[in-house]
């Protein structure tokens, strides 16, 4: 019963502290992100409401097929979206949702793990407000999801081996549940290795090679992934998760197995990963305690211990691969449920220690626990404060661009940010102002283009060609809206707009035909 009653507040205190900035625009931390799942949760909802073909908005007119992970809350906002209209908070409720769910999964894990409620309740609190489950706990994004089913298929899969002796009729859940979370985001493959090292452990190699359950398991958990992977792959635009894997994380493995240089640079990139724990996903006290589960818990002998082990061998390869060469800190999001359980271990092994006798001395001990949480919450909201705060003026523009440009047009934004672009509410172009040619610029005008929204003023006046080719357009006067905003359609063209490019063309060509002037010579 206190198990249960200490499960509960730990939900509720989780869930209070998710509410937070729950209703504010999806501009706060990170807004590339939230902009991305949220357009494609729109589009499900308004252009085709398939959760096989998700859309963005930047590849010029629909359909804007990208290659991702199964979009599993957009397509469930999008649903809700059918019902009660769009409405952003329904992404962050989903996530809340699924946080949440992680909670109480990590909860009941620790319990068992470690036979000890106090070890579950432990590890439930420290999920619960941990900085980086409970900022990213309520973003519009994948990760929450990610986890929870990851959490959940390890569990599973645990209980099914220790439970059933891994008998055929029953690999289904733990099957399935593994699927969804490599379908949620591929980084969830990570939990092969723990899931591979559990089936060994309770069979040996032989015998889980040669049983059925095996190949009926990896079945159902991997060829769903690689025939959505694939399907993906042949009709999207945008190739993310494969021009990622190809272009910048296999190349830099492979040189860091070549060259001891580039093997030193990763190793310290992957020895910075610490500094992301420490400041924004488990905060101190949760590092502190995870350290100290580790050590105390290396000595023990658990049921679990091969679970915890190849658990924290995988996401140590997972970061020295991935996380050092995409460098953000919520990419480590599968470390916070293992840190969890390891603290939740440490916790349980300290009472144990203690041997508190009577009410009076447990009463106290939950006082201490409890001064320490409110310790603890306020030191990890104050790391992550930063990522609540968004860019007023950056909304209240793009919302007035939403009301004041014709709707259904094209544009070319000049900044990369799909969440400005999600507000601004057009389909479009997103470009680096300072890499966008003419010739880009002409090309996007013939897919039908018909604004130029010049985000990043400083930095496309930085790129002279394109600056001076759009003077040939007149801007738009926008109530609420400080950006430049060319209207570029060949209609309405300037008079003399050719007569200026050449002329500008020539002064051009003729800064860079003319010599520098000679030096000076020394005497």
């Amino acid at each position: 019963m206190s198990f249960r009653l200490a499960l509960l507040a730990a939900l509720l205190l989780g869930f209070v502290l998710r509410l937070h900035g729950v209703h504010d625009p999806l501009l706060d931390h990170p807004s590339w992100r939230q902009g991305d799942t949220a357009s494609i949760a729109r589009n499900f909802a308004l252009l085709r409401y398939n959760p096989f073909l998700p859309q963005t908005n930047y590849d010029g007119p629909p359909p804007n097929y990208v290659e991702l992970e199964l979009q599993i809350v957009p397509f469930l906002a999008a649903t809700l979206y059918k019902i009660f209209g769009v409405h952003e908070v329904f992404g962050r409720l989903l996530s809340i949702a699924f946080s949440l769910g992680t909670i109480a999964l990590t909860g009941l894990f620790a319990r068992r793990l470690f036979a000890s409620s106090v070890a579950g309740a432990a590890a439930a609190f420290l999920f619960a407000v941990y900085p980086g489950s409970v900022y990213y706990g309520r973003t519009f994004m994948p990760d929450t999801t990610m986890v929870f089913f990851l959490t959940a298929a390890l569990y599973a899969t645990w209980c099914w081996l220790e439970d059933h002796a891994g008998e055929t009729r029953s690999f289904w859940r733990p099957a399935l549940l593994a699927l969804l979370a490599f379908l949620a985001k591929p980084v969830a493959l990570l939990g092969a290795l723990p899931i591979v090292a559990l089936g060994i452990r309770r069979h040996g190699l032989r015998a889980t090679i040669l049983r059925p359950a095996t190949w009926l398991y990896a079945a159902v958990a991997f060829i769903p992934l690689v025939a959505y992977l694939r399907f993906e792959h042949a009709i999207a635009e945008w190739h993310w998760a494969s021009g990622i894997t190809q272009r910048h994380v296999l190349p830099a493995l492979l040189e860091a197995l070549y060259s001891p240089a580039a093997l030193a640079a990763k190793s310290m990139a992957f020895i910075h990963e610490w500094h992301f724990l420490w400041q924004t996903m488990l905060g101190p006290v949760g590092c502190l305690l995870a350290v100290a589960g580790v050590v105390l818990l290396a000595a023990r002998a658990l049921p679990g211990a091969t679970l915890l082990w190849t658990w924290l061998a995988a996401v140590a390869l997972y970061g020295f691969a991935v996380v050092t060469v995409e460098p953000v800190d919520y990419y480590l999001y599968p470390v916070l449920p293992l840190a969890a359980l390891f603290g939740g271990g440490a916790s349980g092994w300290l009472y144990q220690r203690a041997r508190p006798v009577g009410h009076a001395e447990r009463v106290a001990w939950l006082l201490v626990a409890a001064i320490a949480l409110a310790a603890t919450t306020a030191i990890d909201r104050a790391r992550v404060a930063k990522y609540y705060v968004w860019r007023t003026g950056v909304y209240e523009q793009a919302r007035a661009l939403d009301g004041g440009l014709p709707k259904d047009v094209l544009v070319v934004m000049g900044h990369y940010d799909p969440a400005i672009l999600y507000y601004i509410n057009r389909y479009g172009w997103e470009e680096d102002p300072a890499v966008w040619t003419p010739f880009d610029q002409e090309s996007a005008i013939r897919k039908g283009a018909r604004y130029f929204i010049d985000v990043e003023s400083r930095r496309m006046r930085a790129n002279s060609d394109l600056y001076h080719w759009l003077q040939r357009y007149p801007l738009v006067a926008i109530a609420g809206v400080k950006w430049p905003v060319y209207h570029t359609d060949n209609a309405v063209l300037l008079p003399d707009a050719e007569r200026h490019w050449r002329e500008y063309r020539k002064r051009a060509h003729a800064a860079l035909s003319t010599p520098p002037s000679a030096a000076p010579t020394p005497r």
